[in-house]
């Protein structure tokens, strides 16, 4: 599970690198009931912008996902 810093970080990531800015109120439930696995934390990004994730383009889908993957996996070692 991310910690403060690390959710922070990625919203951060998310944000620069492919657009995704979520809304304040939409930032402030990520943070205070991240959800706990790579998809359904992507899942809850994409719908925070109002996306469906079913129909999001896939191309974009998996960048949100690996950029998701990467925080969870620096997290369990020890460091983002």
């Amino acid at each position: 599970m991310l910690n403060e810093k690390e959710l922070e970080c990625l919203q951060n990531r998310l944000c620069v690198r492919l657009g995704f800015c979520l809304p304040p109120d939409d930032i402030v439930r990520l943070r205070a009931d991240p959800p706990e696995e790579v998809l359904a934390f992507t899942d809850a990004v994409f719908a925070a912008e109002g996306l469906d994730p079913a129909t999001a383009d896939r191309h974009l889908y998996r960048q949100v996902r690996d950029m998701i993957a990467d925080a969870f996996r620096q997290s369990e070692h020890g460091g983002a």
